[in-house]
């Protein structure tokens, strides 16, 4: 599974949680969730394409790429993406309950 995918899901997401534009007030001294949520992703992003680089050099036989460091950045990058995988099914089960609420 693409990180692309798992990215345009949350986004959908999180757009339908904003409130319109007129209801937003700046922030003054806040956490950005959505901005904070975006950097996470780009760096799961960066970690899958280090890791393919990494696999691709290695195949390639550079000799500056060793097979310890190839598996270290296969394996943050596949931590990484099953913990964006995890926020995200957390991220719609809770839309999924707060939709289900009575009114």
């Amino acid at each position: 599974m693409e990180i692309k995918s798992i990215n345009s899901q949350i986004a959908q997401a999180v757009a339908a949680l904003k409130p319109p534009a007129a209801a937003v007030k700046p922030q003054e001294s806040g956490f950005d969730f959505v901005a904070s949520l975006d950097s996470a992703l780009k760096s799961v992003s960066r970690n899958q394409q280090t890791s393919a680089e990494l696999q691709r050099q290695f195949q390639l036989e550079n000799p500056n790429v060793s097979l310890e460091e190839t598996m270290i950045a296969m394996n943050k990058s596949q931590i990484s993406f099953s913990a964006a995988v995890q926020v995200r099914n957390r991220l719609v089960q809770a839309y999924e309950q707060i939709m289900n609420m009575p009114v």
